[in-house]
C-alpha cells in the first residue's frame, strides 16, 4: 500500500520587501544578495498575520478539494508557536471548523519539524489506512535588524493531506537521519527573534547532509543515480546549491554545473522570492519543482524525488518519494503563482513599521486591518487570541 502526499498547497503573506530596496538601504552591493545568497525578495507578514492565519490560508484549497469531515488528525509543525501550552493546531482546527473527532498536536525542532510531522503522518496511515491527516508546516522567520540574518527573513505555510493511495507522491519506506546537540541557531524563550552563527550553521548543515545521506543509502539501498530530482531545506537559495554540490561529490558522480542546476534549480524558484519559511521551506521547494514542470507541461510521473530536511540544533533527514501517475491534475500551480504575483511591495520604512509593531504578547490588543484575508489575527482579549475569517 502506498502512503504519501495526496494534496499540497502553500500560502505566503500579501507583502514583500525587495532585496534591491534592502541593499540600497544598507548601502550594499545588490549582488551580495542576488548572487551571494541567491535571494531576490522576502515575504513580510503584517502585524495581523501569524502562523495560524498563514496555515489556514494554505489549508483552504486542500480542504475544498477533499472532504474535511474525514480529517482524523492535524499535525502542525512550527518554531513560531503562538502559545507555550496550546497547540497552534488547536487554533487552526477551530478556525477551519474541522471535526471534533480529530487529534491535534504541534511539532517543534527548528526547520526539521515539517519533515518530522510528515513522517509521523505517513507512519500513522501505514498503521491505519483510514487515517487522513492534515500536515501543516508554517513559520515566520525573524532576525534582528542590522544583523547578517535580516536579509534571510520570510514567511510561508504548506498544507499537505497525507493518505493511503496518494495522488501526488508516495513517500517511500526508509530514510536516513542524523542528530547532534549543537548551537548553530536558537531562540531562547525570552526572545522574539532568533540567534544564529551563520558560518557554523552552514558547516553543520553540510555535515548533517553527509551523515543522513550515508544512512539513507544503508537503509534503502538507493543511490544518487536512482533519484531524478532533489529538494533541500533552503534558509537561503545558495545553501541548496552548496548542499547539492557536496552530495554530487559524496556520490562520486561526474557532472557539470549545468546538470547540477537541472537537478535543483526548479525547486529553488519560489524560495528565491519568498525567503526563509523555516519548517515550510523544504515543501515550498517541492511545490516549486512541481509547478515549474507543470508550466512546461512536462510529466514527471514515476520520477523519484530526494528530499533533505535540516533543522538547526540539529536534526536532519534524507528521504524519498515517487510521483504518482496523473499527479498534475491535482496541483495548485495557479494559486501559487497568483499569490506571489499579487503581493504588494513594501518600502524599507513600511517593512520597519511592520517589524517594530509590538509582538502580540500583551493581555489586550486589537490589530488594525493590514491584509485582505481570508483569515486574520484580530486581537487578544484577556491573553486569549481571537481570529476572524474575513471572506466566505
Amino acid at each position: 500500500m502506498n502512503v504519501g502526499i495526496d494534496l499540497i498547497h502553500f500560502a505566503t503573506a500579501d507583502f514583500y520587501l525587495g532585496l534591491d530596496v534592502f541593499a540600497q538601504q544598507k548601502n550594499q552591493d545588490l549582488n551580495k544578495y542576488h548572487v551571494g545568497i541567491g535571494q531576490e525578495k522576502m515575504s513580510i507578514a503584517p502585524p495581523d498575520e501569524d502562523v495560524v492565519t498563514l496555515a489556514a490560508k494554505a489549508c483552504d484549497p486542500v480542504l475544498a478539494a477533499s472532504d474535511p469531515s474525514l480529517i482524523t488528525a492535524v499535525f502542525f509543525a512550527t518554531e513560531s508557536g503562538v502559545d507555550q501550552s496550546k497547540s497552534a493546531g488547536a487554533f487552526l482546527h477551530g478556525l477551519l471548523g474541522l471535526p471534533n473527532r480529530c487529534r491535534v498536536m504541534e511539532f517543534k525542532h527548528a526547520c526539521y519539524a515539517g519533515a518530522a510531522a510528515l513522517q509521523m503522518a505517513v507512519n500513522s496511515v501505514r498503521a491505519n489506512p483510514n487515517e487522513r491527516i492534515l500536515v501543516v508546516a508554517a513559520d515566520i522567520a525573524r532576525y534582528d535588524v542590522d544583523t547578517s540574518g535580516e536579509a534571510t527573513q520570510g514567511c510561508g505555510a504548506v498544507a499537505m493531506l497525507v493518505t493511503a493511495n496518494p495522488r501526488i507522491m508516495a513517500i517511500e519506506p526508509g530514510s536516513g537521519y542524523y542528530t547532534e546537540d549543537v548551537m548553530d541557531f536558537w531562540r531562547p524563550n525570552h526572545r522574539d527573534t532568533a540567534l544564529v552563527d551563520g558560518k557554523y550553521s552552514t558547516k553543520v548543515y553540510l555535515h548533517s547532509l553527509k551523515q543522513a545521506w550515508s544512512h539513507f543509502q544503508d537503509a534503502t539501498g538507493r543511490g544518487f543515480a536512482d533519484i531524478q530530482h532533489f529538494c533541500y531545506h533552503i534558509p537561503f537559495t545558495k545553501m541548496a546549491e552548496k548542499a547539492h554540490k557536496q552530495l554530487v561529490k559524496l556520490a562520486g558522480v561526474a557532472q557539470d554545473d549545468a546538470q547540477t542546476q537541472t537537478q535543483i534549480q526548479p525547486s529553488q524558484i519560489y524560495n528565491r522570492v519568498i525567503g526563509n519559511s523555516y519548517s515550510a521551506s523544504l515543501f515550498v521547494g517541492f511545490c516549486s519543482l512541481l509547478d515549474y514542470y507543470a508550466q512546461k507541461s512536462t510529466d514527471l510521473s514515476g520520477d523519484r524525488v530526494g528530499l533533505f530536511s535540516y533543522g538547526s540544533g540539529c536534526v536532519a533527514e534524507f528521504f524519498s518519494g515517487v510521483l504518482q501517475t496523473g499527479y498534475q491534475a491535482h496541483l495548485f500551480t495557479k494559486s501559487h503563482l497568483a499569490q506571489i504575483a499579487q503581493r504588494k511591495a513594501l518600502s524599507y520604512a513600511d517593512y520597519l513599521a511592520y517589524y517594530q509593531q509590538p509582538q502580540p504578547n500583551e493581555a489586550n490588543i486589537t490589530f488594525d486591518v493590514y491584509h485582505a484575508g481570508p483569515y486574520r489575527l484580530a486581537g487578544i482579549q484577556d491573553h486569549k487570541r481571537y481570529y476572524l475569517k474575513t471572506e466566505a
